[in-house]
């Protein structure tokens, strides 16, 4: 197990220059500046630019940019002028982190049960509704749900509001009301998703030997789905959660702007059109971090739910 995680840890590290070096050359390779204005002088620009760094060479910027990072500093934003990257990122990286929670656990409640109740019942209406559902959730994308959610629960029904996010200390039922719209938006491709492969591989390990085995003996079918079939089953869910990390991490950056959530999105979106470097390339660092997490936390409980795994993975 400690093989494992050192391992993945170590391929974090040409992961993290080859991700930041590609991100930062092609930032200052756009046309225009962070001070470029109609009404602002020449003059004024590069003593800006001098100030903040951005007139030495671009291998010098990025050194320096490491070596704050490892002291775990971005450095100032370039729009909010004066103030540490971190002083706003932080705060929005809570409320994205608690919006992809809440898809997650949104898309696992809803994926699971519909594979797993459609591979039991296969053929039948109960199969055929929800591989329909499914189907209909990964063809209808954020960008198009979302919307269509805020109009009907929001304006038109006027169940639940459509802007802004609530914290738990304002009460868990304004925290769940704000938070359903957003999190059912990000999660319902994923859990489509989770529901066909469920139901394919559940399929598959039902036609196995040693499942006919197990009936054989006499175990009641609910012992062998649960305790012997499913477990077998969730291998390849559980492989692809991680990936599908990534696909809820930059999907959340439509959802936030949909919604007014004061997430990480809006920083990622504004600072990219005001060129704020230090913006995005923190951004990039802490999405990096989240999905070499994921994946590590994927490789793990792979190596629990099929041991065989410890010797090759």
């Amino acid at each position: 197990m400690a093989q494992v995680i050192i391992r993945r840890l170590l391929w974090f590290i040409p992961v993290f220059f080859l991700v930041t070096g590609i991100t930062f050359v092609t930032m200052h390779s756009l046309p225009g500046g962070p001070f470029d204005k109609e009404k602002t002088p020449p003059a004024l620009v590069e003593q800006m630019e001098a100030i903040y760094g951005l007139d030495r060479p671009l291998p010098e910027q990025y050194i320096t940019w490491l070596g704050n990072v490892v002291r775990l500093r971005f450095g100032p934003s370039l729009a909010f002028r004066g103030q540490p990257v971190e002083n706003y990122l932080l705060p929005g990286l809570a409320v994205s982190a608690q919006l992809g929670l809440l898809a997650m656990a949104f898309a696992l409640l809803v994926g699971l049960p519909a594979g797993i109740i459609a591979a039991l019942k296969h053929g039948t209406w109960l199969d055929h509704g929800a591989t329909f559902i499914a189907i209909l959730g990964v063809s209808i994308p954020a960008l198009i749900l979302g919307p269509l959610l805020y109009w009907i629960f929001g304006l038109e029904l006027g169940w639940l509001p459509v802007a802004k996010w609530a914290s738990l200390s304002d009460g868990l039922v304004p925290y769940i009301r704000h938070a359903m719209l957003p999190a059912i938006t990000l999660g319902a491709g994923v859990s489509a998703i989770i529901a066909r492969l469920t139901r394919a591989s559940l399929l598959q390990v039902l036609h196995e030997d040693y499942i006919r085995a197990a009936h054989a003996k006499g175990l009641h079918p609910w012992v062998v789905t649960t305790r012997h079939a499913l477990r077998n089953a969730l291998i390849p869910i559980v492989t692809f959660l991680g990936p599908i990390t990534a696909i809820v991490l930059t999907g959340s950056l439509v959802v936030e702007q949909i919604f007014a959530i004061p997430g990480m999105g809006r920083y990622f979106v504004t600072s990219i059109s005001s060129r704020d470097y230090p913006m995005v390339m923190a951004i990039v660092v802490i999405y990096s971090v989240i999905i070499v997490g994921a994946n590590l936390a994927v490789d793990i409980s792979y190596v629990f739910l099929d041991p065989r795994s410890r010797d090759t993975t």
